[in-house]
């Protein structure tokens, strides 16, 4: 009987670890040679005694509970402030965060994110609030999530991320300034106004009319808030397991009450009154951009921070926790439903927060557990805790909101768009979000990320001077069609007959820049001059190019590789070896002298960008990350379908991708040149891992297909190729009865047929090459010494099939471990080889 073997159970996102060798494999429709299994009771246990795996994955690990516990003692008054800050019911912010922690905890895409009431949002939700009215404003929160979960189903989240990060820092420094503006007044003792700008102008007034109690708790409030985190000794070590905000708050909070002073404080109404939604009232078009303000900066602070939070947890040292990457789209259908629900309980819009996310993070948090308990202390605390939360004086949530609006202003992230040149759309939507509106804001932002983009696009410096006789062409920057004026202008003034080197400081050359650049070059070399093409290094990057002959190769500089045919080759005579002697006519086109050309050109054009490379690898020696046997076909190029270099792939080449089983293939005269390379792979290199390459249309396969054993009237009707026909003897049908076992393989009921990518293959060779790979990958594991690294897990085997004319490479879904079943029973497990996608890791994550 197969027990189940559970992941982590504090990992509900973490992928199930692969088998070993060593442990049983459970299949779809395998059965028990002792009959039907009984289904257990949830009461009943496993065979080892554990609890059933039911009741055993919802255990919560302790890391989680800690985190929970820390960002919910964060949360809890910036929650508060938040409401406060945007002039929604105090409640609001309350079940928000509650709202946050639960749902899209359970249904986001990013694990360890803390979502809860948006601070990006807080301006855009004050003046909807002063606009429409509260309960409109829950209204235009719950489409806001509809309009999300339907970006969720376009799959364009990660179009957010194509916004300029000085967009993004501009518009958060600009509602931090919004929000501290807005707090000072609170601060002060008075009352907020509509506007950043009519918050400057009250601010002298209010300055005039201090409330020294408001004064005195906000000042304390600030100072606890900054020197908490810097108490030395063992005292701070303790003291900081207390969340500075939390500190802050309560001490101010302690001192009013103690102190009898008279202020403003938090005020919870009963939840039996606690107002909910209505139908959205007020001009269309205004609803629709509020909705669509909601729903954008929302969604872009969601993403940003779930980006944020991957690198956070990337960072983090703990190889015994393996946190699933984000998967944005699913983050943002999170983040849509949170809304929907937050919107009708009468909540504040939400998004994912930095802050609380980073304190997830750095309290040891390791999976959504952690945010699903935040949200349920937050709900516990609303519910059971309103007489505490009177006490709090809204002075000091204003002192700690407004110290945040503040650090959202962040000094190295100007420096960075500074020195990157992006300091005019920081500025312009900074200036726009203050003095317009958060969605106005971004879209001047944009506006003007756009126009520093086209103006460093366009902006292409080309000068011409000479130096020791040899005319300089520099062109910095683009190339384009707008520059060919100049560029035509200034080629043109190289004298006939003279040396001239065109040094191209850019990466982009359009085809009018090219053409311009190429006729000139043609034009120059027939008056006698000479051309030489360097890049910003002064390395040479291209020959000149000669009029095309039939003697000539035909490819052009930047002409990119394909497999061309240069026309005809030409035969040339040979001097004379004497009177009498017949005159030898040879080759020496394409075929005479590929060859030689090619290593030319390799000596030209190649090997100066990789001496350097060779060099260091000739001194330090190989060390290859993995072994890749695949056939000896041409058209199978091993480092273009892997993207690979030198030095990263021990690759072994034979007929067919065939590894011999140990001890045949030394048999009757062959030699163990696989086995061989794959005992100083494994044993003396350390490879990582081994790949079985197959492709289509092998020749070996079709073959195997013609054997004698394989009759036309037993071949299937699909195979419609010709089969190579092979001499009975030949050292290739020695070599070919090591593809027997794939044969027999294919031919057996025992075993599943391979599919590929959720389809069957095309014919009998087709279904031939992918059995070939599986067949070939047990062998690899009877080897002795990949037998060794398995047991040891150090060694991974991976399958692999290329489709030559379609370009497409495919992975074996499994996890090259061998199948374990009883004997006699059958092998019903599929074998699919997955297609892969260009996108296919972000699309598997999101």
């Amino acid at each position: 009987m197969s027990a189940d073997v559970p992941t982590r159970e504090d990992q509900p996102d973490r992928p199930p670890r692969p088998q070993s060798p060593q442990s049983p494999k459970t299949t779809k429709s395998a059965k028990s040679p002792q009959g039907p299994q009984r289904s257990r009771s949830p009461e009943t246990t496993a065979d080892d005694g554990r609890p059933p795996r039911r009741w055993r994955e919802f255990r919560i690990a302790g890391a989680d509970v800690s985190a929970s516990i820390s960002v919910f003692l964060i949360a809890l008054p910036l929650s508060l402030g938040i409401a406060l800050a945007t002039g929604a019911p105090l409640q609001a912010g309350l079940v928000a965060a509650a709202v946050g922690g639960l749902v899209v905890g359970r249904f986001g895409g990013v694990p360890l994110q803390v979502s809860g009431p948006a601070t990006g949002l807080t301006v855009v939700t004050a003046g909807l609030i002063q606009q429409y009215g509260w309960r409109t404003t829950c209204a235009i929160t719950v489409l806001a999530g509809l309009a999300q979960l339907g970006l969720s189903a376009l799959r364009v989240a990660r179009t957010a991320l194509a916004v300029s990060p000085a967009i993004v820092h501009g518009m958060l420094a600009a509602i931090g300034i919004s929000i501290a503006l807005a707090q000072l007044h609170i601060v002060l003792g008075g009352n907020p106004q509509s506007s950043a700008v009519a918050n400057v102008q009250q601010l002298p007034g209010q300055l005039a009319r201090l409330h020294p109690a408001a004064l005195s708790v906000s000042a304390l409030t600030v100072v606890v808030l900054f020197a908490w985190p810097r108490i030395p000794g063992r005292t701070g070590r303790i003291a900081r397991r207390v969340p500075a905000a939390l500190a802050a708050v309560a001490a101010a909070t302690a001192v009013a009450t103690f102190a009898g002073l008279r202020l403003d404080r938090v005020d919870l109404p009963s939840w039996s009154s606690h107002v909910l939604p209505e139908a959205p009232n007020g001009p269309v078009l205004g609803l629709f951009a509020a909705v669509l303000t909601v729903t954008l900066v929302g969604s872009v602070e969601s993403l940003l921070s779930a980006v944020a939070v991957d690198k956070l947890v990337a960072a983090r040292k703990d190889p015994d926790v393996q946190i699933p990457r984000a998967r944005l789209d699913r983050e943002l259908s999170g983040q849509g439903a949170a809304n929907i629900v937050s919107g009708a309980l009468g909540g504040l819009p939400i998004a994912g927060g930095g802050v609380r996310s980073a304190t997830n993070v750095a309290a040891g948090g390791v999976s959504r557990h952690s945010t699903m308990l935040y949200g349920l202390w937050v709900a516990v605390a609303a519910l059971c805790l309103v007489p505490v939360f009177d006490l709090i004086p809204l002075a000091a949530l204003a002192a700690l909101v407004m110290v945040i609006g503040m650090q959202m202003v962040n000094i190295t992230h100007m420096r960075s768009v500074r020195r990157n040149r992006e300091l005019l759309a920081y500025v312009g939507t900074l200036a726009g979000v203050v003095f317009i509106g958060v969605l106005e804001g971004v879209a001047i932002g944009i506006a003007l990320a756009v126009g520093v983009a086209l103006h460093r696009l366009t902006r292409t410096r080309i000068t011409l001077d000479e130096r020791e006789g040899v005319h300089r062409l520099h062109a910095r920057g683009q190339l384009t069609f707008l520059a060919v004026p100049r560029l035509s202008r200034l080629l043109h003034q190289v004298p006939q007959g003279s040396a001239c080197v065109v040094e191209l400081d850019g990466s982009f050359m359009d085809h009018a820049a090219y053409e311009a650049l190429h006729d000139w070059q043609v034009s120059h070399l027939a008056q006698g001059g000479s051309v030489e093409f360097t890049g910003r290094s002064g390395a040479r990057i291209a020959e000149p190019a000669e009029p095309v002959t039939q003697s000539s190769t035909c490819c052009r500089p930047w002409t990119p590789w394909r497999n061309h045919h240069c026309g005809e080759p030409v035969e040339q005579p040979r001097p004379e070896q004497g009177r009498g002697t017949d005159q030898v006519r040879v080759t020496t086109g394409v075929q005479g002298g590929q060859l030689a050309s090619g290593l030319s050109s390799f000596q030209r054009n190649t090997a100066p960008l990789v001496r350097g490379e060779l060099a260091r690898l000739a001194r330090e020696g190989q060390q290859p990350s993995q072994l890749f046997l695949t056939c000896a076909d041409s058209r199978l190029v091993t480092s273009m379908i892997t993207a690979s270099g030198p030095g990263d792939l021990f690759t072994v080449r034979n007929v067919g991708n065939l590894v011999p089983l140990p001890g045949e293939e030394g048999a009757e005269g062959q030699d163990d040149s696989v086995a061989a390379a794959i005992e100083y792979a494994v044993d003396i290199l350390r490879v990582q891992s081994i790949t079985v390459c197959g492709h289509s249309g092998c020749g070996a396969m079709q073959a195997l297909l013609n054997t004698p054993e394989n009759t036309p009237e037993n071949r299937p009707e699909s195979t419609l190729k010709t089969l190579p026909k092979i001499a009975p003897a030949s050292p290739l049908t020695r070599w070919l009865r090591h593809g027997r076992p794939s044969l027999e393989r294919m031919r057996s009921r025992d075993h599943a047929w391979a599919r590929i990518s959720g389809r069957l293959p095309a014919d009998a060779v087709e279904q031939l090459c992918l059995t070939n790979v599986v067949q070939q990958l047990e062998h690899l594991r009877a080897h002795p010494a990949v037998a060794r690294a398995l047991a040891e897990r150090r060694l991974e085997l991976h399958g692999m099939y290329f489709h030559v004319g379609e370009a497409q490479a495919y992975l074996l879904a499994a996890d090259g471990q061998p199948d374990e079943r009883p004997e006699g029973q059958s092998d019903s497990t599929d074998k699919v080889f997955n297609r892969v996608a260009p996108t296919a890791f972000e699309e598997s994550r999101a």
